[in-house]
């Protein structure tokens, strides 16, 4: 039987490590816009369990579903002008997915609200 003393959850990393790098763009990266393939002021993001990217796109008031490999987006919630309405949001700030009701939940930033 471990003690939690006994297990460290802190690598020992050497100071001279070497990473690879090996980024891969999933969203956006076509400069800023409010087209499909497009993000402006990305604010956060959520990765679902088959790779489906949620991103909080803030000052496009949109919420932008990115499925694996795809070039272009789809606007899942708001993406009507920023506004109070229920079709609406304003600065959107996280959104997260709840795969047994099949919704979103969202924080909609400056209207003060989840949604």
């Amino acid at each position: 039987m471990l003690l939690a003393s006994q297990i460290s959850l802190i690598p020992n990393i050497p100071g001279n490590a070497q990473w690879t790098q090996n980024g891969l763009t999933v969203a956006g990266g076509n400069g800023k816009g409010n087209g499909t393939n497009q993000l402006s002021y990305p604010w956060s993001l959520y990765v679902d369990d088959d790779q489906t990217v949620y991103v909080a796109d803030r000052e496009n008031a949109r919420i932008v579903e990115w499925k694996w490999g795809a070039i272009s987006g789809q606007v899942v919630a708001g993406g009507n002008g920023e506004g109070s309405g229920a079709h609406q949001l304003s600065y959107p700030l996280g959104v997260i997915v709840d795969k047994e009701r099949d919704s979103l939940i969202i924080c909609d930033g400056s209207n003060k609200r989840v949604v």
